[in-house]
């Protein structure tokens, strides 16, 4: 079970911890009082004070005291800076009694530990402030507590202090590499919580991708058959009464129109079911049919394709070419009026695409779907690595497109 980041909190507030983790640190904490104890009062140097004899007080102070320390250590990572407060009145109540340092002092390394890697960036540096602090006022303390030993021990005062000196540092260097560890725990913590951003971020963008990519294939595949049948049943009511047969012939282009788009709906679903595998795409034999069918709906598409392609193009370049092409004429017959010149000219290196259509003197409104299919045909550009612009020229509409070819092959 994973340990969340280190996170900004107000001191004094618990932080959200799971429940593992908060038995964990209680559980853990009853054992070492329960392992620290025995040990203190077997060697007996908790016990040794210079004001309290020893007898059942001094042993029920070492035992308060030892509670204050490991509960702190308890409470260390749902609420570090409260624990750290903790810690020093155990630490400052076991130096008032006069007591030596003892086994239960280890619970104040929990502490420190707690403070650099869970709390925030004030107690991160309090913690450190603790640590050399803590150890120094420790070392000084260890040797008042035992000034009169020391003196008798010692030919002067001097090597009291370098006594004293050499017990502060040892307080400190420990106190800091506790404090130093949990530093490091905070690093770790740290830098697992921005790669895991990362990777959420990531999935982010691909799911975005691929929305954008659906949109892009449902509007490619069902727009242009919608204007197609659009055409075709408005043409049908006009010719129903004047000539059933053209009426007829309408409704039989619409017919075919429509289950050709349901099939393509078909493929579509199915691909998003089954990413992994690829259906069939259009490719250019399939430009014929799209030229059928925009001819079907009443506009006439005048096709030239000069030079023809040198070679078989890659599939990607012949389904931009198609799609481009398909939303190029769609947006001819909905908004366009007369025919259609569309321009192909295939080169070693590139393909250039042009659809030129007569805009109607007073243009009709552009509909929303009309925004979506040029920001799709300007995408399919994009994904071979193309440029696309359409804009109003000299009394048309005119979409380019300049697509990179791969090198053809026979």
């Amino acid at each position: 079970m994973s340990e969340p980041a280190p996170v900004a909190y107000r001191e004094g507030v618990l932080r959200p911890v799971p429940r593992f983790w908060l038995l964990f640190d209680i559980v853990g904490s009853a054992i070492g009082l329960l392992l620290t104890l025995p040990v203190t009062f077997t060697f007996a140097a908790g016990t040794m004070s210079r004001w309290i004899p020893d007898g059942v007080a001094s042993y029920a102070l070492v035992l308060l005291v030892a509670v204050i320390l490991w509960g702190a250590a308890a409470i260390s990572r749902i609420a570090p800076a409260l624990a750290l407060i903790v810690a020093w009145v155990g630490a400052l109540l076991q130096m008032a009694c006069g007591f030596s340092p003892g086994a239960y002092d280890l619970a104040i390394l929990g502490v420190l530990f707690a403070t650099s890697a869970w709390g925030s960036i004030r107690l991160l540096w309090l913690g450190g402030a603790s640590a050399l602090g803590g150890g120094l006022i420790a070392g000084l303390y260890m040797s008042l507590v035992n000034e009169q030993d020391l003196i008798q021990d010692a030919a002067t005062g001097l090597r009291v202090a370098v006594l004293a000196g050499l017990l502060g540092a040892v307080s400190v260097l420990t106190l800091v590499m506790a404090w130093g560890a949990g530093l490091l725990w905070r690093l770790v913590l740290r830098g697992r919580s921005t790669r895991e951003a990362q990777v959420r971020a990531e999935a982010i963008a691909m799911a975005e991708q691929e929305r954008v990519r659906i949109a892009r294939d449902m509007h490619d595949v069902v727009a242009h058959s919608l204007a197609v049948v659009i055409a075709q049943s408005d043409g049908a009511r006009y010719a129903a009464v004047a000539d059933p047969a053209q009426a007829t012939a309408a409704l039989t282009t619409i017919g075919q129109t429509a289950r050709a788009a349901l099939s393509d709906v078909r493929l579509l679903l199915a691909q998003l079911r089954h990413s992994e595998g690829e259906g069939p795409q259009p490719t250019l034999a399939d430009l014929e049919t799209l030229y059928a069918q925009v001819r079907a709906a009443g506009v006439e598409p005048r096709v030239t394709v000069d030079p023809t392609p040198p070679g078989e193009p890659s599939a990607s370049i012949q389904l931009a070419v198609y799609r481009i092409l398909q939303e190029a004429l769609t947006n001819a017959i909905r908004h366009g009026a007369g025919d259609v010149d569309v321009r192909l000219s295939w080169y070693a290196d590139a393909v250039h695409l042009e659809v030129r259509n007569a805009v109607p003197p007073a243009p009709r409104q552009a509909s929303p779907e009309h925004g979506h299919g040029l920001i799709g045909m300007r995408e399919r550009a994009q994904l071979v690595g193309g440029t696309l612009s359409a804009q109003p020229e000299d009394g048309a509409f005119v979409v380019r497109a300049a697509l990179p070819v791969a090198p053809a092959t026979a």
